[in-house]
């Protein structure tokens, strides 16, 4: 019985000790405002960076940070169209990716392909996938991190890259901080363990993290329309355009997103994360 309540007692206290953590995270410093850090964003596709994250992202490269943006998949599967080949739609893909970065300030050379197959990402072996992020943690030694939110029910159930992405993404964070999880980084390469000191989770089911982006909402609008080949008609036939009613329907729909999060933070549009430590 003794057993029992000192277990319980123990569960109790990291309880608490857990919910101060994460009170503490919440309360601490304004990403918005840093200046000189390196940042890393993961995303499944070219866009879901642009689309979730796009405000925070020209933010932080406006004030000097280095964004790094590392991509798992080429996002070749996604057209309609019956004349689309998936080696062209990479192409495209990347091309768009690109130019989205470039709207919000991050140099095409700070993008990082890992060049899965759009859909396929969950089929991938496992421990080659996270060791493959995993050292990249290790390299760039973020001080933040960008990633989905493995708890989004959504992402869970229905988006196999999204569920896989966030999922590897948060193991890899973890195996990064401890040098017995691919030894050969540090052994090879030299590539010392390290623990990334806070992620920012996006397309979360619970944020408790928004970024007032109202004054930059028409620069994030710009970046997201060029991922033309996920927009309006050019979804079912291709086109490397967009009509004006297809560029109004796309801008309604992404500011009336961020409105919603803009009134639970108390500003006109705004980007939602739950912000935390691992």
């Amino acid at each position: 019985m003794k057993r029992i309540f000192l277990l319980f007692f123990l569960i109790l206290s990291f309880s608490t000790l857990h919910a101060q953590l994460e009170t503490s995270v919440v309360d601490n410093d304004r990403i918005e405002t840093w200046h000189g850090k390196t940042i890393m964003v993961v995303t499944p596709h070219p866009d879901d960076d642009t689309f979730a994250c796009g405000g925070i992202m020209h933010l932080l490269a406006r004030n000097g940070n280095r964004v790094l943006v590392v991509i798992y998949t080429n996002d070749n599967k996604g057209s309609h169209d019956l004349e689309m080949t998936s080696e062209r739609l990479a192409r495209i893909r990347k091309a768009e990716e690109e130019a989205a970065c470039a709207v919000l300030g991050i140099p095409k050379e700070n993008i990082i392909w890992l060049g899965y197959d759009d859909g396929e990402l969950e089929y991938a072996p496992a421990k080659t996938l996270c060791g493959q992020v995993t050292r990249l943690i290790r390299k760039y030694r973020p001080d933040a991190l960008f990633s989905i939110d493995p708890g989004e029910t959504y992402e869970q159930w229905h988006k196999s890259d999204h569920r896989m992405a966030a999922m590897n993404t948060m193991d890899a964070v973890r195996a990064a901080e401890w040098h017995l999880y691919y030894p050969e980084h540090l052994l090879v390469e030299g590539l010392q363990p390290y623990t990334v000191p806070i992620v920012y989770l996006y397309y979360s089911a619970n944020p408790n993290y928004w970024v007032d982006v109202t004054d930059i909402i028409d620069l994030k609008m710009q970046a997201a329309l060029k991922h033309v080949s996920q927009l309006g008609g050019a979804v079912d036939k291709y086109r490397d355009y967009l009509t004006e009613e297809e560029k109004a329907q796309t801008i309604a729909f992404f500011k009336k997103l961020h409105a919603q999060a803009g009134k639970k933070a108390g500003v006109k549009y705004a980007e939602a994360f739950r912000k935390a430590r691992y």
